[in-house]
């Protein structure tokens, strides 16, 4: 029985890693669209909210110059760090990851969206 459950759980994760690895950059800057209202990706500028340019590998809270919510800030002192796994957990639902956030968006219901739009931040780094 434990070896079937690590074998599908080794499948599991296989199918997860091949979403990711089928991420489409290009989709996600059509999908970051949805987030220009309040972001800038392309380079470090704030908005409504704080620039996402190197967001990935970013500690949660940390650009200078922007006001985050009391209950992000709270993340980014219990040490998270915005990486695809962090991101993937994040983005469907931000106001229930970090409770209190001033983040009002609703969130991306798909997953391949998520990994679009996550493939796309990686492609802004400094």
């Amino acid at each position: 029985m434990k070896f079937r459950m690590a074998v599908l759980a080794a499948g599991l994760m296989a199918l997860a890693g091949a979403a990711h690895a089928e991420a489409d950059a290009a989709k996600g800057e059509k999908l970051f669209k949805k987030c220009l209202a309040c972001h800038v990706a392309t380079e470090p500028v704030n908005k409504v909210g704080p620039h996402l340019h190197g967001l990935i590998g970013r500690k949660a809270a940390s650009v200078e110059g922007y006001k985050y919510s009391a209950a992000m800030l709270k993340k980014g002192e219990e040490g998270l760090i915005w990486d695809e796994a962090t991101l993937s957990a994040y983005l469907p639902k931000p106001m229930a990851f970090v409770p209190g956030t001033k983040m009002a968006f609703a969130g991306l219901k798909k997953p391949e969206e998520i990994a679009d739009l996550i493939a796309y931040l990686k492609t802004q780094t400094p």
